[in-house]
């Protein structure tokens, strides 16, 4: 199989979907590597480590997907890409497809079989190529708040630890996967006071646990969500529901009635966002302000680091392109189901439940119709 690697075009992502150490791997399986000039610079990885690894470098981003069987993305096309795909390309990819209606019916009216990174899942329910971006953004979620809170953005001129005989800053973080996870461990760390809320009994004995009891764990319901938000210095929105739409979960009402120059990262944003005044942003514009409130709404937040990015994102992805490149798509679906349940778009379908209901349309298992 070809198997083409491009230069990212979103604003201000500089990760790359390949590292040599993958080239190596796909032309010791016997495959082909089409990758376009530039497309690791801002990783830090130039073209002649590519060459170095078996990769052909090419200068066109068009003729790497012409070439391409399967092409391997960090994130979703955009609209001047979309015209490049072809029917029964296999693009493997972040695709958050429940956020962009119009995305969804451009793939399927090209006829590609795409694949979401985020929606590939195992039968115990772990998504293990959305956990290590998790880990990076829910890291990072942690830094960026601390930005937010800073007079000089609008902020309330709060520092998450506080400092001998003045009280921390309040962060309330909803969801308690990876991303609060990781963000939990980092503001608890700095000495922040902070408060996680889940639905799940068990993440939020698991997180209590892990912190020694550092940390308030709260069920989620609404009176419990209204009453930290509205006393909570730094919101940190962590929500996920795969391959679904985030449910808001901060109201704009909810927003009016926080307290002024608090600030929230709600890193779900790709999803939709679980805050009604949220919209995407980006590293050069990130931050905006409703209410009095401070939003960082930054949807590819790990592009911020990317070249630890890149090295955590290639490590997880690897072993699942392989798997499509030896046996192709529809022998590597039928083996295995976590693949499987990645697979959104398939030529014409949409192939992912959550998908399909989040814009009330058919959804059809891969191979029906």
């Amino acid at each position: 199989m070809i198997i083409g690697v491009l230069k990212e075009i979103k604003a201000d992502e500089k990760r790359v979907a390949m590292t040599p150490a993958g080239v190596s791997a796909f032309v010791a399986h016997g495959h082909q590597v089409l990758i376009e000039s530039g497309a690791g610079e801002g990783s830090g990885i130039p073209d002649k480590a590519f060459s170095a690894a078996g990769a052909r470098i090419l200068s066109e981003a068009e003729d790497v997907w012409n070439g391409a069987d399967m092409i391997m993305k960090v994130k979703e096309p955009l609209e001047s890409e979309i015209p490049m795909l072809r029917p029964n390309q296999i693009l493997f990819t972040y695709l958050h497809l429940a956020a962009s209606e119009e995305l969804t019916r451009n793939l399927a009216e090209r006829q590609v079989v795409a694949f979401g990174y985020e929606t590939i899942q195992r039968d115990d329910g772990s998504l293990p190529l959305l956990v290590p971006m998790s880990e990076v953004a829910g890291t990072l979620a942690i830094q960026k708040g601390a930005y937010c809170l800073e007079s000089i953005n609008g902020g309330c001129g709060i520092l998450l630890s506080g400092v001998s005989g003045v009280k921390p800053a309040d962060v309330v973080i909803l969801g308690a996967g990876i991303v609060g996870t990781n963000a939990c461990r980092v503001a608890t760390g700095i000495g922040a006071h902070v408060t996680v809320l889940d639905i799940d009994p068990a993440r939020l004995r698991y997180i209590r646990d892990v912190m020694q009891g550092h940390v308030t764990t709260v069920m989620s319901n609404a009176a419990n969500i209204e009453e930290e938000v509205t006393k909570a210095d730094l919101v940190i929105g962590g929500v996920l529901i795969p391959g679904g739409a985030t449910p808001k979960l901060v109201s704009r009402d909810l927003v009016k009635r926080m307290k002024p120059g608090s600030a929230i990262v709600d890193i779900a944003v790709d999803q939709g966002g679980c805050c009604e005044t949220s919209r995407p942003t980006t590293h050069h514009d990130p931050i905006f302000i409703v209410d009095g409130v401070v939003h960082y709404c930054v949807g590819n937040m790990p592009g911020a680091v990317p070249r630890t990015s890149t090295y955590a994102l290639t490590n997880a992805t690897l072993s699942y392109g392989l798997e499509l490149a030896d046996l192709g798509y529809e022998a590597a679906i039928e083996r295995d189901p976590a693949l499987k349940r990645g697979l959104n778009v398939c030529q014409g379908k949409i192939t992912h439940k959550a998908v399909a209901d989040a814009f009330g349309m058919k959804h059809a298992e891969p191979g029906n119709s």
